[in-house]
């Protein structure tokens, strides 16, 4: 995609991964979230801001930059009791500023916490 422009990045990015079901974002290598498919906008995603705030443990294992300098994906399996999420960094074919990041097994963990969380008393 070199040569091509953030619009034109980013229509791509949405004709490819607007039908995912987990949440997708395309970042550029300062960590800004350039675009969200549905499922990251419904869940309250954001774009224009920085994808590495929050705690640190957050961010541990982020392979976004050692994706940006080979070229390659790179993907880190999490331990979440019987899920198996993956997340990925994917760099946006022969252009070295921009990436996809998502976890395969996001959703299923955010919706086993919401049921703990129901099921735990409520704080006063």
């Amino acid at each position: 995609m070199a040569g091509f422009s953030e619009e034109e990045t980013v229509r791509a990015f949405h004709l490819m991964w607007d039908n995912y079901p987990e949440q997708v974002r395309l970042i550029d290598r300062n960590y800004r979230v350039v675009a969200g498919n549905p499922a990251y906008i419904g869940a309250g995603g954001q774009t224009e801001v920085h994808c590495n705030v929050g705690p640190a443990e957050m961010h541990r294992g982020c392979q976004a930059q050692a994706a940006l300098k080979s070229g390659e994906t790179k993907s880190v399996s999490h331990p979440a009791g019987d899920i198996r999420a993956e997340s990925f960094w994917i760099p946006v074919a022969g252009d070295g500023e921009y990436y996809v990041h998502f976890t395969n097994g996001l959703n299923e963990i955010i919706r086993r916490m919401a049921e703990q969380a129901k099921g735990q008393p409520e704080q006063a």
